[in-house]
């Protein structure tokens, strides 16, 4: 089969690879009709080069028609659509039976000191491969996939995967008030979806980017944006809008890809490019992030207010302002995403003929497989108005 390979940092090649097939009788084959390009995955296109070696399939935001199942799978059988979550769980452990599927003890990577295994994203996480291939094996299929109607077009369900329960346990861990606050930094896909669930969901959001396309995107889709290229202290602005305190609640929707930390970002190239014997224990014990936005954050919110990361971290030795976030009696939330968790909450919301999340309104690009190499190009630059790029296998 044709699947998209990481080679090297901003090296990824679509090649012929092995044909997936069933290993345990809790596997599933899909042949995969659409997957996107996450952010997340950008950090593996150079800062997480370290953790990756060359020919692993990336892509962790997948959906297709089931082929094959194992004995052990009931919940779907062979031609069923569904959408796959990222994070691969087994539904019946301690940390699954709490709704913590990210934590999953079954898949858990204990040598790594990671959680779950994920969908293509190194060896931290499993080294499974991912699904920007035309086909995908499912590990745990017993319990993951998502089963979802025949008919409307794939990007109505494919958020399902990692975009949707991404931003919505993101606002859920904002514990914004009832009829409070909540500014988003950053308006990629996640803080697009961040944005629109918590107007959905009866909150007051405040978004903030410096891309047009973006800001332009989040406008017509009712959320109030601020444009940081315009003023010199986001934060400043944001207190103006919230009667002087700050809003209740923050989402840090952006992590390590964070502009304006040009230390940090010379910090993480220089490692993408040592030798891994060297790279690892410097981004696993010594790394640092480009923390701009989080630091805004966190002078951003109210006193006593809430801080949900959803943008991906991976320093170890990142410096935080703690008198700041203590003074202000700050609570931080932050994690990979539970996606089973949250799929009875957004289901019926993408189901609905009415789009109430606006999920027709995020892709940008849609691109044969074949074309990834450019997709994952013009994303990482944020050119040609480039928010979010699906890929399509099958053509």
């Amino acid at each position: 089969m044709r699947a998209l390979t990481w080679q090297g940092p901003r090296d990824v090649r679509v090649q012929d690879v092995p044909d997936p097939r069933l290993e345990t009788d809790t596997d599933a084959i899909v042949r995969i009709t659409s997957t996107a390009i996450c952010g997340s995955d950008l950090h593996l296109y150079e800062v997480l080069a370290p953790f990756l070696s060359p020919g692993d399939v990336l892509g962790h935001e997948p959906m297709g028609i089931v082929e094959e199942t194992g004995s052990a799978v009931e919940h779907i059988r062979p031609g069923d659509r569904v959408v796959v979550p990222f994070n691969i769980a087994c539904g019946d452990c301690w940390m699954c039976r709490r709704g913590l599927h990210a934590q999953c003890e079954t898949t858990q990577n204990t040598d790594q000191g990671c959680g779950a295994s994920l969908f293509g994203y190194t060896k931290l996480y499993g080294q499974v491969p991912g699904g920007q291939a035309e086909y995908l094996r499912v590990p745990q299929a017993q319990f993951g996939p998502i089963k979802v109607p025949e008919g409307p077009p794939d990007e109505q369900f494919l958020y399902l995967s990692d975009v949707l329960p991404t931003a919505w346990q993101a606002v859920e861990y904002a514990a914004v008030p009832e009829g409070g606050s909540v500014a988003v930094f950053g308006l990629g896909p996640i803080g697009q979806m961040s944005a629109r669930i918590a107007r959905h969901r009866g909150f007051r959001p405040i978004a903030v980017d410096l891309v047009d396309e973006r800001l332009k995107m989040a406008e017509r889709n009712g959320i109030e944006v601020v444009d940081a290229r315009h003023t010199d202290d986001v934060p400043a602005v944001l207190r103006e809008r919230t009667d002087g305190r700050g809003p209740d609640s923050v989402i840090d929707a952006v992590g390590m890809e964070a502009h304006g930390s040009p230390g940090a970002e010379f910090a993480q190239k220089m490692a993408s490019v040592l030798p891994d014997a060297v790279a690892e224990p410097l981004m696993t014990k010594a790394g640092v992030d480009r923390l701009a936005v989080l630091h805004q954050c966190i002078d951003s919110v109210r006193r006593a207010g809430t801080i949900s990361l959803s943008g991906v971290y991976g320093g170890m030795a990142d410096p935080l302002p703690m008198l700041t976030m203590f003074d202000k009696g700050l609570r931080v939330a932050m994690g990979q995403a539970h996606v089973r968790r949250w799929i009875g909450d957004l289901l019926p919301l993408v189901e609905d003929e009415s789009d109430p999340l606006g999920v027709r309104d995020l892709a940008t690009h849609h691109l044969p497989l074949e074309e990834a190499p450019n997709g994952y190009d013009i994303f990482q630059r944020k050119v040609d108005g480039s928010i979010k790029v699906l890929l399509h296998p099958q053509g």
